[in-house]
């Protein structure tokens, strides 16, 4: 069925940039989508559009995003325009990675039965290296580790120094690295890191992809990291045709490795890429807009846009100059409130309170359950990190992978079955080492701590062979739930034992059976009532959630692998129940990525709160993104707060307005309260975009040229930028050392030697 203009309904609805978008085809494409534009509408409807009428195969299509939700949003928006569109791949970064090294992973020397470590699984295996130090200190090189694959830089990189300056950073990330090949597990950078490595070292893969995918696609292209962009750019073949989609405004997270170069510089990369810009806002009113754009065009990182609202004038925002938190609390439940009465009809779910760091929502709960204003808390303990949870993990991790270390040392021991620390390091060293117990025979050290543990019971004290036993009986009889080895009987003892926790469907057998033989159900619920009983159902919970796999050791490492890569399982139950309730939303600026909201006051905006003290150059211009990000949240409302003191770090300290309020057009606001004295008045000028910039103004530096630091030696220009006190020069050292200068405070130190 055509509509009246010759085209199908589905592209007939569509506005004209849209269309353009779905239409086009051959070079490359950058869809630079601003908020609330339809980005979603059209990649899903573009992967429709190629199924339905160029005939392209559904499984010639990969399409990548960064959430399970919004891959199996699109999966579902395609196939309603066309059922055969459901066949595309569609997963996160992750997920994709994940699949990849399941079926080419033994290429590369990673057996396909690995188990995925998180955060807390990492920080584990590191502290077994860095023994005796702070866990702070784990922390600290655990997420440097992290940021370093993020980065692609292998512990060999000359530039591994500007992740961290410790001297014994690359030492520690290299036997990081060798610990994790031994037991043949991965962490979440290795999802990226190993693809690329194998499509690099093995020709004969990276071509059968190329021949696979004749069409990718990525949406939220501005969070990808250069992991990404590097597993992008192997994946793509000569005729793969390249489409990503985001805005460079909403790059809001470089602190997890997101580089928005990424999209800046995607036209340069990939030659002859062709651009359309989605400007046309159909969530936000005009003087919404206008503030938002207002801060972010003091950005020079930015390709550049002008958001356009479809839905015309609207309120005026308002600025609420406030005496302290306290009072900041007042007025956002009187605006609450206030609403209500006028509106007896309007929800408590229509409004949002966005602030910058979790702690500071304190002060609004208390102020909301002083007036019973209901409210929910977006980002407080995840259901996945749980402690019961995780040992219930840890146990499963250890069934599928007997060399996992991390899984082993969590769970041999809780409860308490007499195998202490010495007895777990013995098993550790004939696992990996061999024949390292006194009068055992020396062993095979291929890792299989199941194995360790069984040679050396001999030697182990009748206390801890106990344990050791009553441990690998439980393992073993787990193991043949997922073998269908199993005897089906069940006595009533242990029908009894199970009233807490009931099996299902499929694997919910072996997760009940695991943590009701190993004690560990027990030993969770022997908290207090209250206690007791939220973790025993928040167990029950992970073995409903197991029931929809098979109960087998393909199951569950498809039930693993699901957990690891999507762990907003519970978040989006607990979503989606919120939802059926009328409650204000308490969340921070980053959280809201995605959301939108009737009503939105934007608290904190205060210089050292929003924006950070710390934040400069690329981390400011992060820091009005953030702010833009928050300010197109809303659809019909906009607030905004800033108090004149604030309780911080324990201390009560006066504050200064953001210097976002600054470069605001007063005209666009509704001023409140008490100004300060010396407040801007009149708006500071954006400054230009920054574009491709070679040589400085004054013409005395150009990028690429070189130079020489007394103290950091060689080294290069990498960036070149104006500003209000003339060019700034990057400089890039051999060392890995960076530098910022001003051409005209150029120091002694520093010597021009020439341009490459």
């Amino acid at each position: 069925m055509k509509s009246d203009g010759g085209l199908p309904p589905y592209l007939a609805t569509l506005n004209p940039e849209q269309r353009e978008a779905v239409l086009h085809e051959g070079r490359s494409l950058l869809i630079l989508a601003g908020a609330g534009s339809g980005k979603t509408r059209v990649i899903t409807t573009k992967i429709a559009y190629l199924v339905r009428e160029r005939g392209l195969d559904p499984r010639a299509i990969l399409a990548v995003t960064f959430t399970n939700k919004a891959a199996r949003e699109m999966a579902e928006r395609a196939r309603l325009i066309d059922e055969r569109a459901g066949e595309a791949m569609l997963r996160t970064f992750h997920s994709f990675g994940a699949w990849f090294l399941r079926r080419n992973g033994p290429q590369g020397g990673l057996d396909s039965g690995f188990v995925i470590y998180d955060d807390d699984d990492s920080v584990a295996l590191l502290g077994t290296i860095m023994e005796n130090a702070p866990k702070a200190e784990v922390k600290e090189i655990a997420h440097s580790i992290a940021r370093a694959k993020d980065y692609f830089l292998t512990p060999q990189d000359p530039e591994l120094d500007l992740i961290n300056y410790r001297k014994d950073f690359r030492d520690l990330y290299a036997r990081y690295e060798e610990r994790l090949r031994q037991i043949g597990n991965v962490d979440f950078g290795d999802l990226i890191k190993k693809p690329v490595e194998i499509l690099r070292a093995l020709p004969e893969v990276a071509r059968r992809f190329h021949d696979r995918f004749r069409v990718i696609l990525v949406d939220e292209y501005q969070d990808s990291n250069i992991a990404q962009f590097e597993l992008l750019k192997e994946l793509a073949g000569p005729e793969t045709y390249v489409c990503v989609v985001g805005d460079d405004d909403q790059s809001i997270y470089r602190f997890r490795g997101a580089e928005v170069k990424n999209i800046l510089e995607f036209p340069d990369r990939f030659p002859g890429t062709d651009i359309i810009r989605l400007e046309r806002n159909y969530r936000s009113t005009v003087p919404i807009l206008k503030v938002a754009s207002s801060v972010v065009d003091n950005n020079r990182d930015r390709l550049g846009k002008e958001l356009r609202a479809e839905r015309g004038n609207g309120k005026t925002p308002v600025l609420a100059f406030l005496p302290d938190q306290d009072e900041e609390a007042v007025f956002c439940a009187n605006l609450i409130e206030r609403s209500r009465d006028k509106e007896p009809r309007a929800a408590y779910a229509d409004w949002a309170i966005l602030y910058r760091t979790n702690a500071q929502s304190l002060g609004f709960e208390t102020e909301f359950l002083r007036r019973r204003i209901p409210y929910r808390v977006v980002g407080t303990l995840k259901f996945y990190e749980r402690e019961e949870i995780k040992d219930a993990l840890a146990l499963l991790s250890f069934l599928v992978n007997p060399r996992d270390e991390v899984a082993f040392r969590r769970v041999v021991n809780k409860p308490t079955r007499g195998v202490g620390a010495a007895t777990v390091d013995r098993i550790l060293g004939e696992a990996f080492l061999g024949g390292l117990a006194d009068g055992v025979e020396a062993g095979t050290p291929d890792g299989d701590l199941a194995v360790a543990a069984k040679r050396l019971l001999p030697s182990l004290p009748a206390k801890a062979q106990s344990g050791i036993n009553a441990f690998l009986a439980v393992m073993e009889k787990s193991c043949s739930i997922l073998a269908g080895t199993a005897e089906k009987k069940d006595t009533k003892e242990e029908k009894a034992k199970r009233e807490g926790l009931r099996a299902g469907e499929g694997l919910s057998l072996c997760v009940v059976q695991v943590v009701m033989d190993t004690g560990l159900a027990e030993y969770h619920s022997s908290h207090d009532e209250v206690s007791g009983n939220q973790r025993l159902n928040n167990l029950q919970e992970l073995a409903n959630a197991a029931s929809l796999y098979t109960a087998t050791t393909e199951g569950l490492l498809e039930f693993l692998e699901h957990i690891e890569l999507d762990r907003s399982f519970e978040e989006e139950r607990k979503e989606d129940k919120d939802k059926n309730h009328d409650t204000v939303t308490l969340i921070t600026y980053h959280n809201t990525k995605g959301l939108e909201f009737r009503r939105v006051i934007m608290t904190g905006l205060e210089q050292g709160v929003f924006p950070r003290d710390d934040k400069e150059w690329e981390d400011l211009e992060e820091e009005r993104r953030l702010f833009y990000v928050g300010a197109t949240r809303a659809m019909d409302e906009l607030y905004i707060s800033s108090c004149a003191v604030r309780r911080m770090y324990g201390r009560t300290a006066p504050m200064d307005p953001s210097l976002f309020l600054r470069e605001i057009d007063q005209s666009s606001l509704r001023v409140i309260g008490t100004v300060p004295y010396g407040f801007a008045k009149t708006p500071r000028k954006a400054p230009p975009s920054r574009g491709k910039q070679t040589r400085s103004s004054d013409g005395q530096w150009q990028v690429g040229g070189r130079l020489f630091h007394d103290d950091y030696g060689y080294g290069g220009v990498t960036e070149i930028r104006e500003s209000e006190e003339g060019p700034v020069i990057l400089a890039r050292f051999d060392t890995g050392k960076e530098l910022r200068f001003l051409s005209r405070h150029q120091s002694s130190r520093i010597t021009k030697i020439g341009e490459e």
